[in-house]
């Protein structure tokens, strides 16, 4: 059902998420309601916030299609608790950032990691003007930083949840280790040109890590700002 819950406003966008049997859990249902996908992206494309579809976002990245979002906040939303750290890497618009920072509230932290100043600027800016994430901007509950992604954020290391909006190849070493025991990251895996799979990467409580396939999909590559920019 994927590609078909297409909605006039954010609202039934996530409502039509729901009803294709992606989205299923209740707190992931509001917090997606609550970040309106529209204030993430500009210009011309603004028309298309709520088809379920990815969107360009300029300096050739784009916002991931809903119902990839709705996908990843399923497999994360066990480990996205009140109180919580996550990482977003290669954050892009911002947009799932700021889902990531009303799951786990004022008292957690979310930290979008992207590596073109200009979209770290355009989040930061978006994140203000919904009402939702504005306070939690403001608390320092959610924060958008300048960097090579493949690195992490030790700054604010370790992490309960990892998200990667880009496909990797090999796994980023850094991206591992910054995972806390007990911890969960999402990351798409493979190679530019060949097949792609969404990993599941859990760390036991003991360091120990496991990875599992959740689906086939199809993502830019984790890059270099130099190579992305061209």
């Amino acid at each position: 059902m994927s590609w078909t819950c297409h909605g006039k406003s954010n609202s039934e966008l996530v409502d039509n998420l729901k009803s294709c049997k992606i989205l299923k859990t209740q707190r992931v249902v509001e917090a997606m309601k609550a970040v309106d996908r529209a204030a993430f992206v500009v210009g011309n494309v603004r028309k298309s916030a709520y088809v379920d579809s990815p969107l360009p976002i300029g300096y050739n990245a784009t916002i991931s299609a809903p119902h990839m979002h709705a996908h990843c906040l399923e497999l994360m939303e066990p480990y996205l608790r009140p109180g919580g750290k996550v990482l977003d890497v290669g954050s892009g618009s911002g947009y799932l950032t700021a889902v990531f920072a009303m799951l786990v509230g004022a008292s957690g932290m979310a930290v979008g990691v992207e590596h073109i100043g200009e979209l770290v600027e355009r989040s930061a800016e978006a994140a203000r003007a919904v009402p939702a994430t504005a306070e939690l901007v403001q608390a320092g509950a959610l924060r958008f930083v300048q960097g090579d992604g493949r690195l992490g954020y030790e700054a604010a290391a370790p992490y309960d949840c990892i998200h990667v909006g880009a496909a990797a190849f090999p796994l980023p070493k850094p991206l591992t280790e910054q995972l806390k025991n007990g911890g969960r990251m999402v990351i798409p895996w493979g190679p530019p040109s060949g097949a792609q799979q969404l990993m599941v990467v859990d760390k036991a409580a003991d360091g120990t890590v496991t990875e599992s396939v959740a689906m086939s999909v199809r993502y830019v590559p984790l890059t270099s700002a130099k190579e992305q920019l061209g």
